[in-house]
């Protein structure tokens, strides 16, 4: 009977020691979702029911001697899959569907596998050497399916918090009226889309956000592009508190500037124009762009450079024919990068743009939301229809962007 205590101690079934590190990480999650059970101020007596009966199943997991500890973790299963199911049914809201997973998914997993044929056979039969060798062959074959699975589900998990708001606001936009609330998918229509679409005020601001947008990233690539070279290969005076200077205004918040710039395009005019804009956001994302680039520009070996002066290129050759097809990566980022904080952005465009005809998508959105009324459902199809080239952008770009982030931080 020792001899088989002793086999048991170093051989369990894969089951068992995932399960182990599984429930330790549910229990982990559950204690972290309690804050969000005290902000409801509901459910916290059955999160905390759940995570007892979770730390109590942890430490009666069958451990092949004693048979009671089968019987016993199937009955902490149970309850832990009773408790969850209950709390949805206490607020059966898509965030609380969630929360509860944790709960009831740990304990059907714990039901089906402390309960499978491997493990019960393991528990309750004598184990002879020959089955031991092949339960260890089972547990290394099974071994990078199940960390797999386990991966899978926690991002699975941890991707549903990303998505939440974004299904929030895909069902309000499709429900009747313009209330917040209501039941997920309850109700379906498109007319919010219909009078967006078919108005003349969002393909102004489209427009509008069009071309500060596109007309910011290429004056900002103009200029980045070659200071970032100048910064990286030539040494010159002043040199490093330019660098330094690039990195201390990037500090302080974009409303410090906001006076001083509506005084400057006030003076030269650009008040309520797309140049104006183009040059205020070209000045705001430089010191940014120029970081980055410098950051790649300086993993090119320079042997390059200087086995293409020994064949007779020039510095603007070398410039154009060599770093630039080599730094497209870099400059493709850096551009969504310029093009993005121009989309985006709401402060500057609000101060210089007085007229309707002139605002561009975040303050024609936020016109929108009055304090007489508010429009959700219009307001919830704009937002999308504003992401969309966004989303279109990051999928065209994704080799260039995957590419470029990860260039610059090599030494080459």
């Amino acid at each position: 009977m020792s001899g088989e205590r002793t086999m048991r101690d170093w051989y369990a079934p894969l089951e068992i020691y995932t399960l182990a590190s599984w429930l330790r990480v549910a229990i982990a999650v559950n204690i972290f979702l309690l804050l969000f059970d005290y902000l409801r101020d509901d459910g916290m007596l059955y999160s905390l029911a759940g995570i007892a009966l979770l730390s109590m199943l942890v430490y009666s997991l069958p451990d092949g001697s004693t048979s009671w500890r089968r019987d016993v973790s199937l009955a902490l299963s149970g309850g832990i899959v009773l408790v969850g199911v209950l709390s949805i049914l206490s607020a059966p809201i898509g965030f609380v569907i969630w929360m509860e997973s944790w709960l009831v998914i740990p304990g059907f997993i714990s039901l089906y596998w402390i309960s499978s044929p491997h493990v019960s056979r393991w528990n309750r039969e004598r184990m002879e050497i020959g089955r031991i060798e092949k339960g260890l062959a089972r547990n290394k074959e099974h071994a990078a399916a199940y960390q797999r699975i386990g991966k899978h589900v926690i991002l699975a998990h941890f991707a549903f918090i990303v998505l939440l708001p974004v299904i929030w606001i895909i069902d309000i936009s499709l429900s009747p009226g313009n209330a917040l609330g209501g039941s997920l998918g309850d109700a379906f229509t498109t007319g919010h889309y219909s009078k967006i679409l078919g108005g003349d005020q969002f393909w102004v601001w489209m427009t509008n956000s069009l071309i500060v947008s596109i007309g910011t990233t290429i004056a900002g690539l103009a200029l980045a592009v070659p200071a970032a070279y100048a910064f990286s290969r030539f040494k010159f005076s002043g040199r490093d508190p330019a660098m330094f200077s690039f990195l201390l205004v990037q500090m302080f918040p974009g409303i410090i500037i906001l006076v001083p710039y509506f005084m400057v395009m006030k003076s030269l005019g650009l008040l309520n124009s797309h140049l104006g804009l183009i040059m205020a956001y070209s000045v705001t994302a430089l010191p940014l762009c120029v970081w980055m680039l410098k950051g790649f520009f300086d993993t090119v070996p320079r042997e390059l450079e200087e086995a293409a002066m020994l064949d007779g290129c020039n510095r603007f050759e070398i410039f154009a024919k060599i770093i630039l097809p080599l730094s497209l990566p870099a400059i493709a980022v850096t551009a969504l990068f310029s093009f993005l904080a121009a989309w985006n952005e709401f402060l500057l465009a609000l101060t210089f743009n007085t007229s309707n005809d002139m605002y561009t998508l975040p303050v024609g959105l936020a016109s929108m939301i009055s304090s007489t009324g508010q429009s959700w459902g219009d307001f919830a199809a704009a937002s999308l229809l504003v992401s969309l080239p966004v989303v279109v952008l990051f999928i065209l770009f994704q080799k260039f962007l995957i590419e470029g982030l990860s260039a610059g931080g090599v030494k080459g």
